[in-house]
């Protein structure tokens, strides 16, 4: 039996009637926003299975808009998201869809970026409060959000792997869970590490430097209190 702590029993500390309508949904927007890297300007949320059917009435809508905005799940202003981000000019709307074989509590977040780029993510609100992303920018991933997370696109030749965890140990960075997911074999792959400290400034842009890599994205955990 897997070990089950009490928040796992008892939910997160959170605005809204469900723990995976509202805390989870909210946390799952605002991993999209990190991944997005830049203010957010304009947003679709593609809703799956019950996201889909009872987003309104357990206030899913409003809790992903908030995550978007920066919200945590306990902020008070998340009740008020959807009038806030209309103040704030952020462009927004939902839409139902099947995202085929995921969890029946899934989101897809089709953003367009301040500077014009396009970003996309699609995770799960898994229950109490917990997420599971599973893609990000048409890529397969697998990560919590509970760990600082570093996602890193780049081409499946030999060697990469290697030159990443040589500097993440060089910078005292100890890797808690590690995946690398691939399309199709000699193109496009992403590796992800759940760390046990994020990176500075200066360790990403070493990274970035290792031939073949494409995209470095640094996700910090997406916790209760956090600004």
């Amino acid at each position: 039996m897997n070990n089950v702590g009490v928040f796992d029993i008892l939910g997160p500390i959170m605005i809204g009637p469900s723990s995976s309508h509202t805390a989870g949904a909210a946390r799952l927007g605002k991993v999209a926003r990190a991944v997005a890297g830049d203010e957010v300007v304009k947003v679709t949320f593609y809703l799956h299975g019950s996201f889909a059917k009872t987003y309104k009435g357990h206030g899913t809508d409003r809790a992903l808009v908030a995550g978007i905005l920066g919200m945590e799940p306990s902020d008070k202003r998340l009740r008020n998201s959807l009038e806030i981000a209309k103040e704030k000019g952020l462009k927004f709307a939902f839409a139902e869809t099947d995202l085929g074989d995921v969890h029946p509590n899934t989101v897809k977040f089709d953003m367009i970026t301040k500077s014009g780029e396009r970003r996309e993510v699609i995770g799960s609100s898994i229950g109490g409060g917990s997420i599971k992303i599973t893609e990000v920018n048409g890529n397969k991933v697998e990560f919590t959000g509970d760990y600082p997370t570093l996602i890193i696109a780049q081409r499946d030749v030999p060697g990469v792997v290697s030159k990443v965890t040589s500097i993440l140990y060089d910078e005292g960075i100890n890797i808690a869970f590690m995946s690398v997911f691939r399309r199709q074999r000699g193109q496009g792959a992403n590796m992800v590490f759940e760390l046990d400290h994020s990176l500075d400034s200066n360790t990403i842009e070493k990274l970035k430097t290792i031939e073949h890599i494409t995209r470095v994205i640094m996700i910090n955990p997406v916790k209760e209190g956090e600004e």
